[in-house]
């Protein structure tokens, strides 16, 4: 074969490179082309030709035969025989085509590509995009641009093989990998074989990026609003903000419209949801529910925040439990709060009241609205080895029925903290400086009233450590002894309203508290002493494997500042709590209070979980309460049934009530490329009522689900759950 020289051609220059190879029946050449139309990242990149038999003008057109190869770039164009235009930079291909370029590849019968514009077209082609591993076939692909393309009468599906599961048919599909978003026309979603969804225009994401566009309808069933369909619409309007509209038909109320918008700034973000039923068909009244959450930082050190929570009547949350509102809130919210920080203080400005949701079986009495409350707190660390720290309120409260009234109230501590390697020890004295001024006379007669109480604590303790073993692994002991002394003096506090005080539930962390109250309108008496013991095994690399404690308050004195009158107990109940990763498969976490005098359990907790293996998991909880006259057993799991089957259940059983007081109970079964769900649930809502739903939700992958989404109920039902699709964790 011939070597060719250089030629000019005007203002391109054109040097074309073939060498002659022997063998057996063919030759073997290549060609090397330098044009002024180069790609966009670099604009001297070469195109680089191979085939067996090259032929024609270098100038104008170079025709190649058998094993043709055409690269420049991220493009490259495989074929049996090609036709390369020199001037117009582009490719006539024919036969056995393959093309790769941007992460896609195509294959057909024939191709025309202009390649540094990225147009043309493919015949009988079928692609792949690597991205999300989607393929599909189609008579035609039109390229218009390098990152766009135009599939007719095509298929788009993310499952493997030549016969997939699932996929999506279209009159004309576009492929927009510059913004990762497929949109088709004249659709149907093809399952198993079986059409189940059609619609005339349909978009869906390329990747996990956000987009606008309709998301996948929303089908399911309860007991309340009967079979019910949400058809929600996206809307992307700027990388931080973004809207979605959520119409929701239900057979027995009507159509619900509902709105969720999201933002997100530098120095800002919210949420606002809204929920509105015209003429609900069975009340024959419009229902509605409202939520909304803000936070701003508008200046050094200023933010703001407000949490806004609003229902058009008492049943709302039992009737549409599945939306805003849950079927145990019964307390809406609304609070306005400003706040300031500086190093060593900070103020807030809280405006606050809430809308009640009675259940005519369990009556809530209404909380005091805080109509302002300003709060300031300073404190300093280690000022020649003291802590000090004091906060300051004054609130204004209302109510609707009870006693109205302000309160100025200032609470100063001081400690002096001696820590040690083996032992710490800390005394502190506070001081709780009230004053009340009463819209009216409370029983006394009184309208302004006083209190000043200081207090007296001294909290000790000691960490003893040695080698120990725990099934053969090496381990550190620790033994912690730690006791707590209170000295607060009686004061009489029966005239004094109660805006907010509740006796403190008991616990470990209560035990070691000044006050036996929560609040600040009740200040114990206390002549106290906690005692407690803490033993724990911690691994090498500082993970805690076992824990044991024990503690209980011992009274000097008879408890005289009661919130139901006084209370001569020589002490409290006795609290043991115990956590132990017992193995690698299975924990433990038990908590129990038990009564002295009464020698019985008046509340506690104690669980196992078991988990040998990703999405196999097993737990089981009982819980006792006799002030609330609750007792339950419940057990929970998520396990492979079979080959890609796993079940899923949840059975709270209440002892006293020999009922079940919540289930739930499905399945989920998982291919390569999709996921069905079937869950049924039965939730309370109010004394005496429940919520029945049942969810069926088909998840193809990389395109849509389809139907109610169980997941949330799920994660919240079964500790431990993992969802099936999720890779497993060694």
């Amino acid at each position: 074969m011939n070597r060719f020289p250089a030629f000019p051609l005007s203002q391109r220059k054109l040097r074309i490179v073939s060498a002659a190879v022997a063998a057996a029946s063919a030759a073997l050449a290549s060609l090397q082309v330098h044009a002024q139309q180069a790609q966009r990242d670099d604009p001297n990149a070469p195109a680089t030709v191979r085939a067996e038999e090259i032929t024609g003008r270098p100038d104008r057109e170079v025709h190649l035969e058998r094993n043709v190869e055409i690269q420049r770039g991220p493009t490259t164009v495989k074929a049996d025989r090609a036709t390369y235009h020199v001037v117009e930079d582009e490719i006539d291909a024919s036969g056995n085509i393959r093309m790769q370029r941007d992460g896609a590849s195509y294959a057909g019968d024939e191709l025309k590509l202009k390649i540094e514009a990225g147009q043309g077209y493919v015949l009988n082609p079928s692609y792949r995009l690597e991205k999300n591993n989607a393929q599909g076939k189609a008579d035609r692909i039109d390229f218009e641009a390098q990152d766009r393309a135009t599939v007719t009468d095509g298929t788009y599906s993310t499952c493997e093989g030549p016969d997939p599961d699932w996929y999506l048919k279209a009159g004309t599909l576009t492929l927009d990998s510059g913004r990762d978003v497929g949109t088709s026309h004249n659709t149907v979603v093809v399952f198993k074989g079986v059409p189940i969804l059609g619609a005339p225009a349909l978009s869906f994401p390329l990747s996990d990026a956000r987009k606008t566009g309709f998301l996948p309808p929303t089908i399911g069933t309860t007991n309340k609003g009967g079979f019910e369909v949400t058809v929600p619409y996206y809307l992307n309007i700027a990388p931080n903000r973004d809207l979605t509209l959520y119409p929701k038909l239900f057979a027995r109320r009507g159509l619900q419209l509902g709105a969720d918008a999201r933002y997100l700034g530098e120095t800002y973000s919210g949420e606002t949801r809204v929920e509105v039923l015209p003429n609900d068909q069975q009340t024959k009244t419009t229902r509605y529910a409202f939520s909304s959450t803000h936070t701003q930082s508008f200046a050094p050190g200023w933010t703001y925040f407000w949490n806004l929570n609003a229902a058009s009547d008492d049943d709302y949350p039992s009737d549409f439990s599945r939306t805003i509102t849950t079927g145990a809130q019964r307390l809406m919210s609304r609070d306005f709060v400003l706040a300031y920080g500086a190093p060593f203080w900070s103020a807030t400005a809280r405006v606050s009241n809430y809308q009640v949701l009675q259940d005519p079986a369990a009556p809530i009495v209404r909380p005091y609205d805080r109509l302002p409350q300003l709060n300031v707190s300073a404190g300093r660390l280690d000022v020649n080895g003291f802590d000090w720290n004091v906060d300051a309120e004054l609130t204004r409260f209302w109510h609707p029925d009870l006693i109205r009234g302000d309160r100025f109230l200032v609470n100063p501590r001081i400690a002096y903290p001696i820590v040690r390697p083996g032992y710490f020890i800390t005394p502190k004295l506070s001081l709780h400086a009230t004053t009340y001024r009463l819209d009216q006379p409370n029983a006394a007669g009184e309208r302004d009233l006083h209190r000043t109480l200081p207090t007296l604590s001294i909290d000790s303790g000691l960490v003893f450590e040695r080698d120990a073993q725990f099934f053969g692994a090496p381990m550190t002991q620790t033994l912690e002894p730690r006791l707590f002394y209170v000295y607060t003096p009686y004061r009489d506090q029966s005239n004094f309203p109660n805006f907010d005080s509740a006796e403190a539930d008991l616990s470990f962390a209560q035990l070691f508290s000044e006050n036996r109250f929560v609040g600040n309108d009740r200040i114990s008496d206390a002549n106290q002493l906690t005692g407690a013991l803490v033993s724990r095994y911690i691994e090498p690399n500082g993970a805690e494997r076992m824990r044991f404690a024990i503690g209980q308050r011992f009274y000097f004195t008879e408890q005289r500042v009661t919130l139901s009158g006084t209370r001569n107990e020589s002490r409290s109940d006795l609290l043991l709590s115990a956590y132990g990763q017992v193995t690698n498969t299975v924990s433990t976490d038990a908590n129990l209070q038990y009564s002295q005098t009464t020698h019985r359990l008046n509340r506690g907790n104690a669980s196992v979980r078991w988990q040998p293996a990703a999405r196999s998991v097993v737990n089981l909880l009982y819980r006792r309460d006799v002030q609330n006259a609750l007792e339950q057993l419940e057990t929970s799991g998520q396990w492979p049934l079979a080959k890609r089957w796993y079940g899923v259940a949840r059975v709270n059983y209440s002892i006293p009530d020999r009922k079940v007081a919540e289930g739930l109970l499905g399945f989920e079964y998982k291919a390569d490329c999709w996921i069905f769900r079937m869950v049924g649930q039965r939730i309370p809502t109010a004394t005496g009522k429940a919520t029945s739903a049942l969810f069926f939700q088909l998840e193809l992958n990389g395109l849509t689900r389809l139907g109610s989404n169980p997941i949330d109920t799920l994660r919240a039902s079964i500790p431990g759950y993992q969802l099936v699709s999720q890779p497993s964790n060694p």
